[in-house]
């Protein structure tokens, strides 16, 4: 593919002088456009080394308002970022609704860089390569433009330009060790350029191929490109996911038996031998640098809070954080909704703790209108996508649905509106949503269907009685916890 590509194309300075006033002129209008109608853009320049993405991007910089837009140059990651998954570091730095990204290098050539360090399995690359393209997709889904530019220049070319660095005294750092090492090996990095490109390339985040021989030319067909795509996306709509088959499986939530108790000199024996337990295990997890993520969502009043103070009651609070989830506010609303939980993913050897998760997406948001149907029904691909990411990372996922019956709910909503400790929990919205009890039930049904696999399985906690779930659930993740280790 790369090889049939005439690299040498070139423009005159007149045509480009013709042709980039009216380019850059478009592409501020356009930019404006994107901020008033809130579209999101990222920019990803792969290629060559030597091939100008720096210039290109310095260039591209000239013709935007900056206040818009924000650059990011990926390089090895640090010890920070080798503590989280792969996608975090892309995740995080997703842009908000009506601002441009852009990346010098990105999640694609990383994969590479890997690759050329230690050869990967076939399944494994075919796993990364299948990580990236649900990571660009949901993106796309979600309203995103995506431009992916590979800079491609010839063998002899690349060694001209490093010979030229090497011998400007300010510049010569640049040329590396792996630079020269990619000119020596052209032709293998050549070929795994070509499978990055047709592994990667779809319609909703296609390559482009730059001939970047000449400045001039390769700076044209850039800009061209990028006017090109946004005026098309500005004049319609983005795509519209394919939405999710209906949904007719049993119900799992008529399966729970609700009577199960404990009696409480049960209770305090238990509990105390599963929190000094869970004491060591936290330290065993620091050292294995093994990452744990505890997921809890339930019916209002099912006892999350209670479950969770017993679960930490005896952790060291250096090792965990409790990350409470409630409505997004202005900023995340600005951003993929997943977003959001990405920035919380804990770092190996840590444990994060959720009340309340990413699932509110098919919960509460699509009971109560908050998502569109396309939204909310994407989410269960885009959910399970995510999961599948973290534990191939090596994080242990855990995610308990806390279950009680109506009756249960009732008197627990009238002990704190009586208990003035507790009157705080309860809302007018609390109210609400039990008046919608069958609508959330048909919803927790189907995303624990949907959403339980074999990596991230479901947990249901029989509720009614509070000292019985906390017991399941803290004995639940000693034992996940266990197993991993």
């Amino acid at each position: 593919m790369l090889e049939q590509i005439d690299i040498n194309k070139k423009i005159s300075k007149e045509k480009y002088k013709e042709e980039i006033t009216g380019l850059t002129a478009e592409l501020g209008v356009q930019q404006r456009n994107l901020r008033e109608k809130k579209i999101p853009v990222i920019m990803v320049f792969e290629g060559w080394a030597a091939a100008g993405k720096g210039t290109m991007i310095n260039n591209l910089l000239q013709y935007l308002d900056p206040r818009g837009a924000s650059v990011y140059s990926i390089h090895e990651p640090n010890e920070e970022e080798r503590l989280r998954p792969f996608l975090w570091r892309f995740w995080v730095r997703t842009p908000e609704a009506g601002r441009i990204a852009v990346f010098d290098r990105s999640w694609c050539c990383h994969v590479i860089d890997n690759i050329r360090k230690k050869p990967l399995p076939d399944d494994e690359t075919a796993k990364a390569y299948a990580d990236i393209n649900a990571f660009e997709r949901q993106l796309a889904d979600n309203g995103a433009v995506l431009l992916k530019f590979f800079l491609h220049i010839g063998k002899k070319e690349q060694k001209k330009r490093f010979r030229c660095l090497e011998n400007d005294k300010t510049m010569s750092w640049r040329v590396s060790k792996k630079d020269k090492k990619q000119n020596k090996q052209y032709r293998i990095y050549l070929a795994e350029y070509e499978q990055m490109i047709r592994e990667t390339d779809s319609a909703s985040a296609p390559w482009y191929i730059i001939e970047s021989m000449q400045e001039r030319f390769a700076e044209i067909k850039i800009l061209q490109t990028i006017v090109q795509t946004l005026s098309a996306r500005l004049c319609c709509p983005a795509h519209s996911a394919t939405a999710v088959g209906s949904y007719a499986a049993a119900s799992i939530l008529d399966a729970v038996n609700l009577a199960r108790s404990m009696k409480q000199d049960e209770y305090s024996k238990r509990l105390e031998h599963g929190q000094r337990r869970l004491r060591e295990l936290e330290h065993l997890v620091y050292q294995k640098r093994l990452p744990v993520i505890i997921a809890y969502e339930g019916s209002d009043a099912a006892g999350k809070g209670g479950n969770i103070r017993r679960v930490t009651a005896n952790l060291d609070p250096r090792g965990y954080e409790v990350i409470p989830i409630a409505a997004p506010n202005d900023i995340e609303k600005a951003h993929h909704y997943l977003w959001r939980f990405w920035k919380h993913i804990p770092k190996a050897g840590h444990i994060a703790i959720f009340d309340r998760t990413w699932y509110g997406r098919v919960l509460v948001e699509r009971a109560e209108g908050f998502a569109s149907d396309n939204e909310w029904q994407r989410a269960y691909r885009e959910i399970n996508e995510m999961e599948q990411h973290l534990c191939a990372f090596g994080a242990v996922l855990i995610k308990f649905w806390l279950q009680i019956d109506q009756e249960e709910q009732l008197l627990r909503f009238r002990e704190r509106e009586q208990n003035e400790s507790k009157k705080w929990k309860i809302t007018d919205e609390d109210w609400r949503n039990r008046e919608k009890w069958n609508i959330y039930r048909q919803a927790v049904d189907e995303m624990l269907c949907r959403t339980s696999t074999a990596s991230a399985p479901w947990v249901v906690v029989e509720s009614n009685c509070k000292l019985y779930a906390r017991i399941k659930t803290i004995e639940t993740i000693i034992k996940r916890i266990e197993d991993k280790l």
